[in-house]
């Protein structure tokens, strides 16, 4: 029987067996031969000390952070949760850098928008202090005290935001799908930090844009220039991924004719980068008919010399030189609709006496700008929506719904999975749960919050919030409630399962020699006193890599409860004085479909010979996959 890892995802291991899979001959007794490695590479390797990089004090330290297993685990907590037992929204209280951890096995891969708005380091913020030795009962620590600012006198101001940062950003790279893209909220204080780790950990190439968002209207007006601007960095996980186009505004169509509203664009390619030397197919005469120009100003075009069509136009540049056109002379005939009521392709003269050639485009939709200057997507106007569930007051500066919304609007589709791990006051989910209202969709939201301590003299704490996760829920709660009362639309996932950070169910072996007796007495159940079989059952699915929400039954068998986990895909039962009848019983909820896992505590028999016969048992009725913890 083998007895399960009780830690997470080892991304070291993980990477070696990536290399080994390209190059298995640098691979020696699961060790890296780097001299082989190099030879390997060829001349694709720097060798010069002084090199372009980015560096600070704890970089190396921070990079082995993000590569050590968590000990961890993420305790079910019913009571705060809503609609568990058909919700498919996680909301987990803890650091962090630990539940990305904790995420690795059972979401690599799976999410597609992560979207984060960090603390901005500016001089107020608080600024998470890692501990590299037992991050755990470091975060345990910190969630005691009241939270302090990393002020701008600290020796290690940029260094401490961004040994915070480093290892959270490497571990969300992983939980993307390979058509993924992460959304980072910045200002000044550390978007030039910011966008030098995003390069190195998600790579150049994959740096999609830099949008500059109008975050208030007034800006700081005690500095010489009132700055009034955000940025969202955006990177994507690999060449796979793409932006969706946003609707136009309604008026974005000034023209209009019996087909509908339309806008022109130059049928000439704008872009000095192309012209009759390179793109010699798209340089070609449109002819024009003067006399065939309807009531607004616009005449047909042909492609063959008439008659009517005599006026001879050739694609040039505002200086007169060669350009090309945009659309082909095939295109121009199976898409242009020349003989039709409404062409697309038509010709308009200039107050010179000169014809453009435009192309009337009907689409609804255009490419997101690198510009955000809405009323929507103000920092005001999310303290208003948070006013409008009565929660105002308790937390400074929430993002609006609308950004958010239009963030998930271009990078999601209907079925995905949404993370955001600075998760403050859950304007993520607010957005998720209202864009699925509008459009029908079924994402799923994973939220991530430190429970940061409200301060004892804010109206958060007086109102009974004592720490930002506590806002967070209760805001989820609201706002799902306010859009089915506003949408109709019951069917609506707007619960969430709740999950907290805590140390292992199971007891560390660290025994005291002076008592070692009763240490190994103690020790023969190794789950700990204060956690129940649902606590270990879900530190099993993170250890095995099962998402959080999948379906799982509960069988009572002769007082003893049995979990189906999948629809049979995993078996576990957690139970002491398990006996073959219990076994014989779990047998019965197995998949038709594949062999499943089954799971027992390693002290739950009644003794060994019936442990030794289980196995075998489930051997017989082909269950190979028999484990313990």
């Amino acid at each position: 029987m083998e007895k399960l890892d009780g830690k997470s995802l080892d991304l070291v291991r993980t990477n070696i067996e990536a290399l080994k899979k390209l190059f298995p001959e640098v691979v020696t007794e699961g060790k890296i031969d780097f001299e082989k490695l190099k030879l390997v590479l060829g001349e694709e390797i720097e060798k010069r000390n002084e090199r372009y990089e980015f560096t600070w004090h704890g970089k190396t330290q921070t990079m082995k952070l993000a590569q050590t297993p968590s000990t961890g685990t993420l305790r079910p907590d019913k009571q705060s949760s809503k609609n568990w037992d058909t919700t498919e929204n996680l909301y987990i209280e803890g650091d962090n850098l630990e539940v990305l951890k904790l995420l690795q096995k059972s979401y690599f891969g799976k999410i597609k928008m992560i979207y984060i708005d960090p603390p901005y380091n500016t001089g107020k913020d608080f600024v998470y202090k890692d501990d590299f030795r037992d991050n755990i009962k470091n975060y345990k620590e910190m969630t005691q005290q009241t939270t302090k600012a990393n002020t701008e006198t600290n020796g290690r101001y940029h260094t401490d935001w961004l040994n915070m940062m480093y290892p959270r950003l490497k571990l969300a790279r992983n939980l993307l799908r390979e058509d993924g893209f992460i959304f980072v909220s910045i200002n000044d204080s550390e978007q030039a930090n910011l966008k030098k780790i995003m390069d190195e950990i998600y790579g150049e190439d994959h740096f999609f844009a830099q949008i500059v968002v109008q975050s208030n209207k007034r800006g700081q007006t005690y500095k010489d220039i009132a700055n009034t601007h955000e940025y969202l960095l955006v990177y994507s996980k690999s060449d796979q991924s793409s932006l969706s186009e946003i609707l136009k505004e309604d008026n974005s169509l000034p023209y209009e004719d019996k087909k509908g509203k339309f806008d022109l664009w130059e049928l000439r390619n704008r872009n000095p980068k192309f012209g009759r030397h390179n793109r010699p197919n798209l340089y070609f005469p449109i002819y024009v008919a003067p006399s065939m120009i309807d009531e607004n100003g616009y005449s047909r075009i042909s492609l063959k010399r008439t008659s009517e069509y005599f006026v001879e136009v050739y694609p040039k540049n505002s200086q007169g030189k060669e350009s090309c056109w945009r659309w082909s002379v095939n295109k121009i005939m199976e898409d242009g609709d020349l003989e039709g009521e409404c062409p697309t392709i038509i010709a308009r003269q200039k107050q010179n006496g000169d014809w453009n050639i435009y192309e009337k485009s009907r689409k609804s939709t255009t490419k997101p700008k690198s510009l955000w200057n809405e009323n929507e997507v103000i920092n005001e106007q999310g303290t208003i929506e948070l006013g409008i569930l009565n929660l105002g007051t308790y937390f400074d500066h929430p993002k609006p719904i609308h950004l958010v919304k239009k963030i998930l609007t271009i990078s999601s589709e209907k079925e995905d999975i949404i993370l955001d791990f600075f998760s403050g006051s859950a304007t993520t989910a607010h957005a998720v749960m209202q864009l699925n209202a509008e459009d029908g969709g079924n994402r799923k939201f994973i939220m991530v919050q430190l429970p940061e301590p409200t301060a004892e003299n804010s109206e958060a704490y007086k109102a009974g919030y004592k720490n930002i996760c506590e806002i967070g829920k209760e805001r989820i709660r609201r706002a799902g409630e306010k859009i089915v009362q506003e949408t109709g639309k019951n069917d609506l996932d707007i619960g969430f399962k709740v999950f907290t950070l805590d140390s292992s169910n199971i007891k560390m072996w660290d025994p005291d020699f002076e008592n070692l007796k009763q240490d190994l007495f103690d020790y023969k159940d190794n789950m700990k006193e204060d956690r129940t079989k649902e606590d270990l059952l879900y530190e099993i699915l993170l250890k095995i890599g099962l998402p959080l929400t999948i379906p799982i039954e509960e069988i009572d068998y002769n007082g003893k409860t049995i979990y189906n986990v999948g629809f049979g895909a995993v078996l576990l039962c957690l139970e002491n004085d398990i006996d073959l009848d219990v076994v014989h019983e779990m047998m019965k909820y197995k998949s038709e479909h594949l062999s499943p896992k089954v799971i027992f505590k390693e002290s739950g028999f009644i003794n060994d010979s019936v442990k030794i016969n289980a196995i075998q048992t489930l051997k017989k009725n082909g269950i190979n996959d028999v484990r313990s913890v």
